[in-house]
């Protein structure tokens, strides 16, 4: 797996990695709907599984080691974090869905104010939601999806940890979700794989998340 593909621009690519080598402050953590923040720039979504490898591959792309929590216990994002990108745009790191190791009631708060947000955040331009490629699709991922369908919500299927698979399952795999994604109004018709691991595809992330935000700030 190449890193980017051949039709990405260099000088994109650059800015880009400029823009997220940049500054990216913690600007709110919510773990009610009161306490998330009013809406200003575009917000960029980053959605999955316990364990998908989230926070991973949100401190690839900025390249800092601990701006998202990382940790072998999934589940351990416990709230909605925001962070400023550079003045550009916001990254928004969201509880994992599924397994966690905490009570029934605090996994089902999380679900409801990240159903909340996700579908009625007025400046979310668009969700990426992280698959991990060794397990594709599952039933949990289908039904954020099939509500993002509903609510009209922009999202994009990036593949995760895609240095344990070897090319042809991993051409195979994202030939078999783009097929899916047929049947999805809001979903994005490009799958990206990226690796935090091997640092493959995170360049081609950075440019397709650059390209959602607003204009850079004038020198």
């Amino acid at each position: 797996m190449t890193d980017t593909p051949d039709d990405i621009d260099e000088r994109d690519i650059e800015a880009a990695r400029k823009l997220f080598a940049g500054s990216c402050d913690f600007i709110a953590g919510a773990m009610t709907p009161a306490q998330l923040p009013p809406c200003g720039l575009v917000e960029i979504a980053f959605a999955g599984r316990s364990n998908v490898g989230k926070s991973s591959l949100i401190n690839a792309l900025t390249g800092r080691k601990a701006l998202a929590r990382t940790s072998s216990t999934p589940g351990r994002t416990q709230q909605v974090n925001f962070f400023d990108l550079g003045g550009r745009l916001v990254l928004v790191d969201l509880p994992g869905f599924g397994y966690a190791r905490a009570s029934k009631g605090k996994v089902g708060a999380w679900t409801r104010l990240v159903m909340l947000y996700l579908k009625g955040r007025a400046c979310l331009r668009r969700v990426l939601l992280l698959i991990d490629c060794r397990r594709g699709i599952g039933e949990g991922d289908r039904e954020v999806m099939k509500d993002l369908d509903q609510a009209a919500v922009s999202y994009q299927i990036v593949l995760t940890k895609c240095d344990m698979l070897d090319g042809p399952a991993l051409a195979a795999l994202r030939e078999d979700i783009l097929a899916e994604l047929t049947k999805h109004p809001a979903a994005h018709p490009e799958v990206l794989a990226t690796s935090a691991k091997a640092d493959s595809g995170v360049a081609h992330l950075r440019v397709a998340i650059a390209a959602l935000g607003g204009p850079p700030a004038a020198d």
